[in-house]
């Protein structure tokens, strides 16, 4: 699908393997909580401390002209990256 934030790491309907113990680190695509409550993968920029000064990170689209990001809502809070992802397992198969 033409659009998609993701694109060409991953497009809508793309089917995940996400660890939720594995702890994110600088470059892999995440499963993070936006403080509206919208659920979205991104990628892990770098670590950044939020404006009460607690850890957290910086996301990012691999499309930076499509879909919202850090650069739109700020440093999201390290416990609202909830999973990193490990591989694409439909429609191919591929690991991260």
């Amino acid at each position: 699908m033409r659009g998609a934030s993701m694109e060409p790491t991953l497009r809508t309907g793309d089917r995940l393997l996400v660890s939720y113990r594995r702890a994110p680190r600088p470059g892999d695509v995440v499963v993070a909580r936006f403080p509206d409550g919208t659920v979205a993968v991104k990628r892990a920029a770098e670590r950044r401390t939020t404006r009460s000064g607690a850890p957290g990170w910086w996301v990012l689209s691999d499309n930076p002209d499509e879909g919202v990001d850090s650069r739109h809502r700020g440093v999201l809070p390290e416990a609202d990256v909830t999973a990193v992802t490990v591989a694409r397992v439909w429609p191919r198969p591929r690991r991260f």
